[in-house]
């Protein structure tokens, strides 16, 4: 019997560099691309270094790994799935990690019991589900979870739009890759 193939992502920098991240086959999941992760984490080098991050839609963990890799101080990671969260189970195990924290369920109802404000942020919803992104960035402003500074991560499909409504947002980097825009947002208490 043939084993199924599993499609892979591979870390781009930092102590992580080069390790392979299995993809689960998990409906909905896809991962951030290398090129795109590769301009990402360029626009986030300075802030990354001892971040507290916080991926609410981990699906493979690339973004969360990542930023490990690259000297955050922790990572939580949240995931619904589980056949994903069984995945990132074995790949913190696998990397021998212990500074990262891996949640199962909704973003949503997980948000308002998460620890202390996070300085990254990435919000990568499946796109298939509707006004999440804005939900979940609501969720984060209404329970206190950004620090002035904070670094938001988004990303949404070519037709769809994305505007920034609070006051304290600011668009800092948005840029297009094929049928994809990504962006980073920036939580500022003051101007």
């Amino acid at each position: 019997m043939k084993k199924a193939v599993t499609s892979q992502v591979r870390i781009i920098g930092g102590k992580f560099r080069g390790s392979k991240i299995p993809v689960p086959s998990v409906s909905g999941l896809r991962p951030t691309p290398n090129r795109i992760r590769e301009t990402l984490f360029n626009w986030l080098a300075d802030e990354c270094r001892a971040a507290k991050v916080l991926d609410c839609f981990s699906g493979s963990g690339a973004l969360g790994f990542e930023a490990i890799s690259r000297g955050a101080d922790s990572v939580t990671l949240i995931e619904q799935d589980r056949k994903a969260w069984q995945n990132l189970q074995q790949q913190i195990e696998r990397l021998g990690t212990d500074n990262v924290e891996l949640l199962i369920g909704d973003a949503l109802a997980l948000i308002p019991d998460l620890g202390e404000p996070y300085t990254l942020v990435f919000i990568d919803p499946p796109y298939a589900i509707v006004g999440m992104r804005e939900k979940v960035l609501s969720s984060l402003i209404d329970n206190g979870k950004l620090v002035d500074g904070t670094q938001i991560y988004l990303e949404w499909p070519d037709g769809d739009t994305f505007e920034l409504t609070h006051p304290n947002l600011y668009w800092r980097k948005h840029k297009k890759a094929g049928q994809v825009h990504y962006a980073i947002a920036e939580w500022r208490l003051s101007r």
